[in-house]
């Protein structure tokens, strides 16, 4: 547990969640529940989830999203290790998972037979598509970004491109956990549970959904981004002294007035054919070039001043790793230590970013670091009625680990 981290009373203490997830979808859904007081416990296979031992742009992923989570593993192939799992589901008040369509019913772990079982369950299935004529299809985050129309909005014309993150299955996730907690709250009038289904397919589709309304209001289909008309005239990427680059913007007539004051282009704001933004949006590929030659002896950090002290719309161009260095994120606790479960730095302290909101003025923490496999394994037995004997038993058979 992270030493900066105290034990208080959140949102959704007393609920617990069992998960049988891998990747990044599921996972996610099982962290904003766990952030946010629940016990979340991860049931793992004998040799544990994939995701911690992923290289390159995975890498992240286990610690990234299983934090203020428990490890049980078990072997599901295994009948003690399957009875385990059922007891442990019977004691949950939602159980998610996101494998492909069909295998937790062929363990007897769908939500018709453990809604027998729980019937006051929430059960979050994460799947690729909702039910419909994609529904057997494998689906991956880039998968459905192509199909989506993401890849193409996100890339230049004939260069569809993923977003660089993994924007579906991580919003996917958030939505599980959405309809999780409405279940939860329907449960209290009903006394029952329900299946809730979250999908990357349609995640996606719900992110483009703008685009699509667009052409239905316009009649003009929306094109790539980087090939978009742009709503307004300054609101682009300048590469500036040394090669520096920084994103400006003034997207309304007072912040135009306010940006050619700060720089001393009276000429530009007196000019009447660049009086209103779509004026300017006319011309837009002409005025960014004069911008451009003008901002060119400029540095950044000159550009970022004048921009922050008159309150116009302005940012660094920031990688990934710059962000251990920001500092708001330093000063608003928006990082905090975890121990790294996995690989080469298991056991060593690396930084996570927290869930993006507040509670009564404070950051979710995190109060348990993302597990080691099987890290809680006999506790959680014990807690089911196991005995020392039984579980050593079952451990010697590899039913679990």
């Amino acid at each position: 547990m992270s030493a900066n981290t105290e034990e208080k009373h959140l949102p959704l203490t007393g609920i617990r969640v069992v998960e049988f997830t891998h990747m990044v979808m599921g996972p996610t859904c099982g962290m904003v529940l766990a952030d946010l007081g629940a016990e979340v416990i991860k049931v793992e296979p004998i040799d544990g989830d994939r995701t911690r031992h992923l290289l390159g742009a995975g890498a992240g992923f286990f610690p990234m999203f299983n934090r203020n989570k428990k490890s049980i593993a078990l072997d599901l192939r295994h009948p003690q290790g399957l009875e385990a799992a059922l007891r442990l589901c019977a004691t949950a008040d939602v159980v998610a998972q996101n494998f492909r369509p069909g295998t937790m019913e062929k363990y007897g772990l769908g939500h018709a037979a453990l809604s027998k079982l729980n019937p006051r369950l929430v059960y979050v299935n994460h799947t690729g598509f909702l039910p419909g004529p994609y529904e057997h299809r494998t689906a991956l985050d880039e998968v459905v970004q192509m199909m989506g129309g993401l890849a193409y909005m996100t890339g230049r014309p004939g260069d569809p491109l993923r977003a660089g993150t993994s924007v579906n299955d991580i919003m996917g996730g958030m939505f599980g956990a959405i309809g999780a907690m409405a279940a939860l709250m329907q449960r209290t009038q009903t006394g029952k549970g329900q299946e809730v289904q979250s999908a990357l397919f349609e995640n996606n589709v719900f992110l483009v959904g703008q685009h699509m309304l667009q052409y239905a209001i316009t009649g003009q289909a929306a094109a790539p981004m980087p090939e978009r008309i742009s709503a307004w005239a300054l609101y682009d990427v300048f590469t500036v002294k040394d090669g520096e680059q920084i994103f400006l913007a003034a997207v309304s007539d007072a912040q135009w007035t306010v940006f050619c004051d700060a720089l001393g282009f009276d000429d530009l704001k007196g000019d009447p054919s660049l009086r209103t933004n779509n004026d300017r949006v006319r011309v837009r590929p002409t005025l960014l070039a004069d911008l451009r030659k003008r901002l060119a002896d400029r540095s950044a950090a000159e550009l970022s001043a004048i921009f922050e002290a008159r309150g116009l719309p302005f940012a660094p161009i920031v990688r990934p790793e710059d962000l251990y260095e920001d500092p708001h994120l330093k000063a608003t606790g928006g990082l905090a230590d975890i121990r790294l479960p996995d690989g080469e730095r298991a056991g060593q302290t690396a930084q996570t970013t927290l869930f993006p909101i507040t509670l009564g003025g404070e950051r979710l923490g995190v109060r348990l670091d993302p597990p080691t496999l099987g890290e809680h394994t006999r506790e959680l037995l014990a807690e089911l009625g196991y005995a020392e004997s039984q579980m050593a038993a079952m451990q010697a058979e590899s039913a679990v680990a």
